[in-house]
């Protein structure tokens, strides 16, 4: 297991993924997001096999993560995962235009639909951010059994140090679906850049700027947080 940064997160281990840590990792997202609206619509929650279909997607992505080797964190609390957090790196080899062979898997698993609307989703934040090169959070999650108990806050201050490590990038892109996630990125810097409609679900396409982000974390560490 390799550290990312031992020092000022809490009691939290913060902590690459292995390859180990997939099937895991793969889990705990199906919990977090099986109620997500956008998930429910991209993986059309009003068939039968939902489920299977959305479990397929999000082990089909932490491979594609994997592969292209993309950032993807975990955040432990002693031997247990308690959060992921998955990101793009700057530049859009990861985007819409993805490997065939990913689309392929997608369409065998999820579906063409699903893989369809996948796509689209991703074109459409694409075109709305006003720079091409920064990151995009493109997972974030805590175990049900652990929300509302802060490790959310630890999530997306360890997206902020993967930027910080990162001199290509312009910032941090999110986008937000459920409105009650809207405080947690503002009070790190993240500030809206549009509404995008994604199918029937609207939701809100949130930004970090470098300068924004270290801003942030100065006032954390000012503050003793």
């Amino acid at each position: 297991m390799t550290t990312i940064s031992p020092a000022a997160l809490d009691t939290a281990q913060l902590s690459y993924l292995v390859a180990e840590d997939l099937k895991i990792a793969a889990s705990l997202l199906y919990q977090a997001y099986y109620d997500d609206p956008l998930f429910m619509e991209l993986f059309q929650a009003d068939k039968a096999d939902y489920e299977k279909r959305l479990r397929a997607a999000i082990r089909e992505e932490l491979a594609a993560f994997w592969e292209a080797a993309q950032p993807m964190v975990g955040v432990f609390d002693g031997e247990s995962l308690v959060g992921v957090a998955c990101l793009t790196r700057p530049g859009k080899s990861f985007g819409p235009g993805r490997y065939w062979h990913w689309r392929l898997k997608m369409l065998l698993t999820a579906g063409y639909v699903s893989t369809r609307q996948l796509l689209e989703k991703e074109a459409l934040i694409q075109a709305a951010m006003p720079e091409e090169d920064y990151h995009m959070l493109a997972f974030i999650a805590v175990h049900p059994r652990y929300q509302q108990q802060g490790w959310g806050d630890v999530l997306v201050r360890a997206a902020r140090q993967l930027l910080e490590e990162d001199q290509t990038s312009a910032g941090i892109a999110v986008y937000i679906t459920q409105p009650h996630y809207l405080p947690l990125f503002e009070q790190h810097g993240y500030r809206r850049v549009t509404s995008v409609q994604v199918g029937s679900i609207l939701g809100e396409l949130l930004f970090a700027e470098r300068e924004s982000a270290t801003t942030a974390a100065n006032e954390e560490n000012t503050h003793g947080i």
